[in-house]
């Protein structure tokens, strides 16, 4: 372990400083693996999912000519969808597993440790814009704050939501056994609007407060390296490090500084990240408020597209009385 400098609250002045601070574990191994297979699989169906909502539009054409056509655009989405289901599976088996070992349930349900929004929370969220008025001071966040955990819970109404409708367009003779026609109309609306609801918000709020924020920009590399040094331990959640120093669990958490390598990669892949992020974000825009189809139907006309560019299927199983109507 290496040398420590002493902890004031402020950022290091020197490059020496940065050197001999010292760095605790905040993410382990196998969270920062399933992060990057979430990250990379939302930005893959993000760029093979638009193409296909905006099908009629220039850039959509050859964005997807760029990977082989449409066909190809459409398997892989549907690759990317299914690492990212089995991710977020995965993710809920880890967290079961750890409940039952823990002999403790409760509290990952609810305490300082825990994801799920607390009491405080709302305090918090109260603080913070007072502070962004100059009503207050900065309120002291714990491990977890509020936005993280709004980001956290938003996985899993995508996945329930974009991932469920998207099944459903995936495989429509097997559900059209069991379900009604209209199911599926509802399903491509859905899947659309609450994709491009996701890809919204990730690729700006998500993305701001993970890395553009002024204390964070140009990159936060926490989530690659795993390590968060100790300035921004103390500066940023005050309240988990003197949780940490009065159960005297610091030194448990203690880590060696992070290798170039995981620096290095956690720049290439995020920042390739937030540029295909930020370009997405353009051309959604573009799509939405500049662009006109023809026929002059102004904004938000190119929303709602049906996944059937040629017409519905009809009746495709015992119970689906009802053709499958487009949304166009």
């Amino acid at each position: 372990m290496s040398t420590a400098v002493e902890v004031t609250g402020e950022q290091p002045d020197s490059v020496a400083a940065v050197a001999t601070q010292r760095y605790y574990r905040r993410f382990a191994p196998i969270e920062r693996v399933m992060h990057a297979l979430l990250m990379l699989t939302f930005v893959g169906c993000a760029l093979t999912g638009m193409p296909l909502l905006f099908s009629d539009q220039a850039w959509a054409a050859a964005l997807a000519r760029l990977v082989g056509g449409f066909e190809t655009t459409t398997l892989i989405h549907h690759l990317c969808a299914v690492v990212m289901i089995t991710v977020f599976v995965a993710h809920v088996i880890r967290l079961c597993y750890r409940a039952l070992e823990s002999g403790n349930a409760l509290g990952m349900l609810w305490g300082q440790d825990s994801m799920v929004p607390q009491p405080q929370d709302i305090v918090d969220i109260w603080l913070h814009f007072k502070w962004f008025v100059g009503k207050g001071p900065r309120p002291q966040f714990g491990r977890w704050t509020y936005w993280e955990k709004f980001d956290y819970w938003a996985v899993f109404w995508g996945m329930f939501i974009i991932g469920g409708s998207g099944l459903l367009l995936w495989f429509p003779v097997f559900f059209a056994n069991f379900l009604p026609g209209w199911m599926f109309n509802i399903a491509t609306l859905v899947h659309g609007e609450e994709a491009l609801l996701a890809v919204g918000f990730i690729f700006t709020f998500h993305f701001f407060n993970g890395h553009l924020r002024p204390e964070k920009f140009p990159m936060d590399t926490v989530i690659f390296s795993g390590v968060i040094p100790e300035h921004e331990l103390v500066d940023e959640r005050p309240v988990e490090y003197a949780r940490l120093v009065r159960e005297g669990r610091l030194e448990a958490i203690a880590a060696p500084a992070p290798a170039r390598g995981a620096l290095l990669f956690g720049w290439v892949v995020g920042g390739t990240a937030l540029a295909l992020g930020v370009l997405t974000v353009v051309l959604i825009l573009y799509s939405l408020v500049l662009w006109r189809p023809r026929g002059g139907r102004g904004l938000f006309a190119a929303v709602g597209r049906s996944p059937f560019p040629a017409g519905p299927p009809g009746r495709v199983g015992p119970r689906s009385s009802t053709r499958l109507a487009t949304m166009t």
